[in-house]
């Protein structure tokens, strides 16, 4: 079994949700997660040491394990994210120029049929989902 998959498996009997993982060349494991109510230090805590045992009788090879949530930032893989955020704005770029444009900044205001309907500037893209490179939130802070 690789790793996402012991990872897609895992994280949500626990009541997480995996966001991202990397395996550094150094053999560090980051492992990104999150859930509904956001992700503290004990949650953290909690997944690392599951995960060192599940990786131990898995015999996934890897020298630090790193468990994190994802951010401020967090980034925007999924159909799902899309929909959760949706309102949020965000940062986002394109493998193929709409309209000549590759990088973006606006509002999700709505995801269906796979497709990301973007608004900024008094308009709204529509953005297939597998023509979207990297999309992640851009906090946006109020005083």
């Amino acid at each position: 079994m690789d790793i996402q998959e012991i990872l897609d498996k895992t994280l949500p009997g626990l009541g997480y949700e995996l966001v991202d993982f990397e395996l550094t060349p150094q053999g560090t494991l980051r492992v990104f997660i999150d859930n509904e109510t956001g992700i503290t230090v004990d949650d953290c805590a909690t997944v690392s040491n599951h995960l060192s045992r599940v990786f131990m009788v898995e015999d996934v090879d890897y020298k630090n394990l790193e468990i994190s949530s994802p951010g401020l930032d967090r980034p925007l893989k999924k159909a799902a994210d899309f929909v959760r955020f949706s309102g949020s704005l965000i940062k986002l770029k394109t493998r193929l120029p709409i309209d000549g444009q590759k990088n973006f900044i606006g509002h999700i205001e709505r995801f269906e049929n796979d497709v990301l309907f973007l608004s900024f500037d008094d308009k709204t893209v529509e953005i297939e989902l597998n023509n979207i490179d990297k999309a992640r939130i851009k906090p946006e802070f109020k005083f």
